[in-house]
């Protein structure tokens, strides 16, 4: 299953993994924060031209999942990481993890939903820990460009130097 860096000729793909995969938030995530699509064409050309660079694993010529890396700075954040419900288990997302791990020398964090327990749960076996409170509000004002609502439901998750940086930001 090879991954490779996504071109525009992935988007359609991209947005179709994004949208089928981001049906399991409905009725979970607060409804004010739901919509259809959940992610437009604008929306991942936005986020593209925000320098998130997003990365596909392909099985049988199809893309299976696609996971988002984005330069912040001192730190690198996972965005927009999804897997088609097809290829859901199959440690498709771990691969794609480990494959932005391996590029990545900077501090990783992940956002994600409070509610999306399963996402939470995957980015935890992968050795990533929950960062709560006041320190979780820091870094998602930090370093997202989200609504205050957003930051209210959501959780940041940093890997061991993120963890560390956050540890170093407090004293």
């Amino acid at each position: 299953m090879p991954i490779r860096r996504s071109t525009p000729a992935d988007n359609d793909a991209i947005l179709a993994i994004i949208n089928e995969a981001a049906v399991a938030y409905r009725g979970v995530i607060p409804a004010d924060r739901w919509h259809e699509p959940y992610m437009p064409a604008s929306e991942l050309a936005s986020e593209i031209a925000a320098g998130v660079r997003f990365w596909v694993l392909e099985e049988d010529g199809d893309v299976r999942g696609v996971m988002g890396i984005q330069d912040k700075g001192d730190v690198a954040l996972v965005r927009h990481a999804y897997v088609s419900s097809k290829a859901q288990r199959g440690g498709v997302g771990t691969k794609l993890l480990k494959h932005i791990e391996a590029l990545e020398s900077k501090p990783i964090l992940i956002g994600t939903w409070a509610a999306a327990t399963w996402a939470i749960d995957f980015y935890r076996r992968n050795g990533y820990t929950l960062i709560e409170g006041k320190d979780k509000d820091r870094l998602l004002k930090t370093y997202w460009s989200i609504p205050e609502r957003q930051i209210e439901t959501s959780v940041v998750l940093a890997d061991r130097k993120g963890l560390a940086l956050t540890r170093h930001q407090r004293s």
